[in-house]
């Protein structure tokens, strides 16, 4: 196996990423919208944290009509953020693009979208992404590879108390298919292992991404003596949020897996429930009582349907593609010092690394 052409989402043929990212003085939030082809796309979806806020999830359903979705909305501000997928609609129906109702203007913008909790961490609780945020995104979306780190619906997201982010990875299957991901990894579990201060994920990673860890240092943990967690850095005490680590709805990573290969709506929920899988081999804890997790699957349907083998692969894949995102995520996201506008203060995986 060996990872598409910029190792991202939009390495599956048909799929655009925009960000909109809001990090001025007293924000530190944003979108991320996912657009498919102008047709739509099969979806499905699977929620596993106790804490979500989503749209447009009832509607995934394999028993219930609509088959196709035009875009997906990722989004910080917890359940205010669920404003900007009213803009990506919004902009979509003006394009003329959504699930055709009769005459040739006459569409419905299918936009599922999920969020995840940063209120606050910019220093302004009320900051929160908007409709227009989600037309930006949406108006920014490009073929190109997706930016990572601390943009989009990543901007604000932490992973246990260190700095969080989006992470994008992709796969070229021996079949030929073509399988990524998008993740949004805000969790109240760490993605490091206290012990070793190895990435949990790591273990997942293709061999050309091994070689760059190994280039930057970071392959080889040499923390057995406590590390980043006597550090402080594992424990809650650097994240703003000490006296009440674990409060309701503070945490949630949400994502899209997809795919080039046709798969019913049953089958696309079976890969977001098997993309969850990846998510458990990179953080811990996961789907907590304070996490929303939740991802998408999308298949645009460019290449057959396989067979089950290749079936099996395919949806196995994504969940791989989910680790491997997550490890992305961590190694792009850069700290964070909001203190004096008293927002939070996250270091990121690369400093915890040196300073410990």
């Amino acid at each position: 196996m060996r990872p598409g052409p910029t190792n991202s989402l939009v390495d599956v043929a048909g799929l655009a990423v925009g960000h909109r990212t809001r990090d001025e003085p007293g924000w530190l939030t944003g979108t991320t919208v996912v657009r498919l082809p102008d047709g739509g796309g099969v979806a499905g979806v699977d929620v596993r944290g106790a804490a979500p806020g989503t749209r447009e999830t009832d509607l995934l359903d394999p028993r219930n009509l609509v088959d196709r979705v035009h875009a997906l909305a990722l989004s910080g501000g917890s359940a205010l953020g669920l404003a900007a997928a009213d803009g990506v609609a919004e902009e979509l129906l003006r394009q003329g693009v959504g699930w055709p109702m009769g005459a040739p203007d006459e569409v419905v913008p299918i936009v599922p979208a999920a969020i995840v909790f940063d209120l606050g961490r910019g220093g302004v609780w009320r900051h929160h992404p908007v409709a227009e945020d989600g037309r930006a995104a949406l108006l920014a979306c490009t073929t190109e590879a997706v930016a990572q780190g601390c943009v989009g619906a990543g901007t604000g997201a932490k992973a246990g108390s260190l700095k969080g982010g989006i992470g994008s990875a992709s796969v070229v299957l021996e079949s030929g298919a073509t399988v990524a991901a998008l993740v949004v990894c805000n969790a109240a579990g760490d993605a490091v292992d206290p012990r070793t201060g190895r990435l949990w994920g790591a273990a997942q990673l293709l061999d050309e991404e091994r070689a760059g860890l190994a280039d930057a240092g970071l392959a080889d943990g040499g923390l057995l003596d406590g590390g980043l967690l006597d550090g402080g850095l594992l424990d809650g005490g650097s994240d703003g949020e000490p006296a009440q680590p674990h409060r309701p709805g503070m945490a949630t990573t949400i994502g899209v897996v997809a795919t080039d290969v046709a798969l019913t709506k049953a089958q696309a929920q079976k890969m977001a429930g098997i993309a969850h899988d990846g998510l458990a081999r990179a953080l811990k804890p996961v789907h907590t009582m304070v996490d929303g997790d939740t991802l998408f699957a999308v298949s645009t349907g460019a290449r057959p349907t396989p067979e089950l083998p290749d079936l099996v692969a395919v949806l196995e894949a994504g969940a791989d593609c989910v680790t491997r995102a997550i490890v992305h995520a961590m190694l792009a996201a850069t700290s964070v010092d909001r203190s004096a506008d008293g927002g939070a203060v996250y270091p990121s995986y690369r400093e915890a690394r040196r300073e410990a």
